[in-house]
């Protein structure tokens, strides 16, 4: 296996100085977070954070044109560029997901990330299916025309929260082109399913793994005290990873393992300590 960063989960860090510190603690890639980025001056003021300020992103709109550069500061550091994990969704922005094809392959990038839809009760499920298979399929046009695959998350409030609903949508597609992303803190929050069974559904979709954690927790949601679901470090949540990396094993996978870590560690720490405790699982279970 090999072992990538999400650079969504350092928001505090530059381009450069997390490539450093993936290269001095053992990492093989990296996947950038490709997105607009604000322009309000209040959200550039604020601390930067996951979602909104955060320094670790390319510029969805410069994408291209920084494409080469990305590329040669990347293997400055002798790593690979894993994935461009945008937030483009497959039935809308076909100019963009094109551009971000086009800048990975100038990267020697295999992968981008194109989102399945987000579930909308006003739709419903099997509306959603039809604009997602529509939507994928002429995503897998583009793919094929560059040579770039595009893969779809298994996330919580999305059409493909689970292994089983990621294969019916991903099953209309070649798997060269069109994988999913399997992910182990997403499905504490909804579509669990037995982990090897889960490999298994997904069969040859399955193109990369995400391992961070979660767990539930008695907090307020709309005005009452109820359990929900949270982000949790990677050893104080409810993912087994001892389980998860078994059936990876099981099932043969060998490729990226992608770390994203939600939890208040930091970026420093996050970046050593996550990597160390996930080697130490791979080493007893092989």
């Amino acid at each position: 296996m090999k072992y990538s960063l999400f650079t969504v989960s350092v928001p505090e860090m530059d381009l450069e100085e997390v490539l450093k510190k993936l290269k001095e603690n053992g990492y093989d890639g990296v996947d950038w977070r490709v997105t607009a980025i604000p322009t309000d001056p209040e959200i550039l003021a604020e601390k930067p954070s996951y979602w909104r300020n955060n320094l670790c992103t390319i510029d969805i709109d410069k994408v291209e044109e920084k494409a080469e550069e990305i590329r040669a500061l990347t293997e400055k550091y002798g790593l690979e560029i894993n994935a461009l994990a945008t937030y483009l969704e497959c039935s809308t922005d076909p100019a963009k997901i094109e551009s971000c094809m086009i800048a990975a392959k100038k990267m020697g990038c295999t992968r981008i990330r194109v989102n399945a839809l987000r579930y909308d009760k006003e739709k419903g499920y099997t509306q959603l299916f039809a604009e997602a298979v529509s939507g994928f399929k002429k995503v897998e046009e583009l793919a094929k025309k560059h040579g770039v695959k595009a893969d779809f998350e298994m996330h919580h409030g999305t059409i493909t929260a689970s292994a089983s609903a990621a294969r019916r949508l991903a099953s209309h597609f070649d798997p060269q082109y069109i994988g999913v992303i399997y992910d182990t803190g997403n499905i504490i929050y909804e579509g669990f399913e037995e982990y090897q069974m889960a490999l298994e559904i997904l069969g040859p979709y399955l193109d990369l793994v995400h391992v961070k954690n979660a767990m539930w927790v008695k907090k307020e949601v709309d005005g009452k005290v109820k359990y929900a679901a949270d982000w949790a470090p990677f050893t104080d949540g409810h993912a087994d990873f001892e389980r998860c990396f078994k059936a990876l094993n099981a099932v043969g996978y060998d490729g990226y393992v992608t770390f994203e870590d939600f939890s208040a560690e930091a970026s420093d720490e996050k970046i050593k300590n996550d990597l160390s405790f996930i080697k130490k699982i791979v080493e007893s279970v092989q």
